[in-house]
């Protein structure tokens, strides 16, 4: 098992019930937010200047990355396991905090005081669904965001109903999360920080375990999805359909950023870095 997967789920970060729900209890809409919770379009870019990070052992798992993502922009973020995809998710909102560098989402920078607000704009869904649904109920777990940010009871109805809409889980509300399919159950993650209506979505491996049909339905899932969306993948053919920038990440550094087909038609470069076309 690589450091990056080895060390990714062991973060210091507030749980509920043994599971990370990608904000806490008293989370705050992030500066430029509206009154009711819905973001600006400034809350959707991603700034990261210089992101150093390494874990308590020493291993370094980002050294020195830059990035810049616009509001509504598709980037997927491949490379090889380990290479420090899933570790630059987690930076995002807080989960790792930088070693050195600085990450900034919608001009705001992400540090201890500003977390929660951070946490209601980005909204994080990680390959196991299971690390997200804890409630007895599908409602339950979507109405949890909306709830801890403080919103009136009487509009979490309609909130939950959206997200589930979204996602085609509609009528899913008093399903029992754990007896659901895995397609179904990330469905759900998905829809637990969509009812946050958050600006900017990471994905960890997404389709991962999904079967063909399961995979095609995720897919055009995220193709109609308005909000910035940065997806870490090992599915070359996911990226060569649904994201036009695609940014290569090999030993905790980015080596390649571009047009999705651009970098997907250098052989040398994928091979390199242990890819496969599409």
């Amino acid at each position: 098992m690589s450091h990056e997967h080895a060390h990714e789920h062991h973060h210091d970060h507030p749980l509920e019930g043994g599971h990370y729900h990608g904000h806490e209890h008293d989370a705050k809409p992030a500066a430029g937010s509206e009154p009711d919770g819905l973001v600006t379009t400034a809350a959707g870019t991603i700034e990261i200047e210089h992101l150093h990070f390494h874990y308590p052992d020493g291993t370094e798992a980002l050294i020195g990355v830059d990035l810049r993502v616009e509001h509504g922009e598709k980037v997927a973020i491949v490379g090889p396991n380990g290479a420090g995809k899933s570790t630059l998710l987690l930076h995002l909102n807080g989960i790792h905090g930088p070693s050195h560098g600085v990450v900034r989402i919608g001009g705001v920078l992400v540090e201890r005081g500003t977390v929660r607000r951070i946490r209601a704009v980005v909204g994080l869904v990680f390959q196991d669904p299971d690390d997200q649904l804890f409630s007895p109920t599908v409602f339950d777990d979507v109405a949890f965001g909306p709830l801890h940010m403080g919103m009136a009871r009487e509009r979490i109805h309609d909130r939950v109903e959206a997200a589930l809409a979204s996602v085609g889980m509609s009528g899913f509300e008093a399903r029992v999360p754990h007896r659901l399919s895995l397609g179904q159950r990330k469905r759900v993650a998905m829809a637990t920080v969509l009812s946050m209506e958050p600006a900017i979505l990471a994905f960890d491996e997404p389709t991962a375990g999904l079967d063909p049909r399961g995979r095609r339905g995720l897919i055009r899932l995220l193709d109609q999805m308005q909000q910035t969306l940065l997806v870490s993948t090992h599915d070359m053919p996911l990226v060569a359909e649904a994201f036009p920038r695609t940014v290569v990440m090999d030993d905790g550094r980015i080596v390649a950023d571009g047009p999705t087909d651009r970098i997907l038609s250098d052989g040398p470069l994928l091979e390199a870095h242990g890819l496969e076309r599409p």
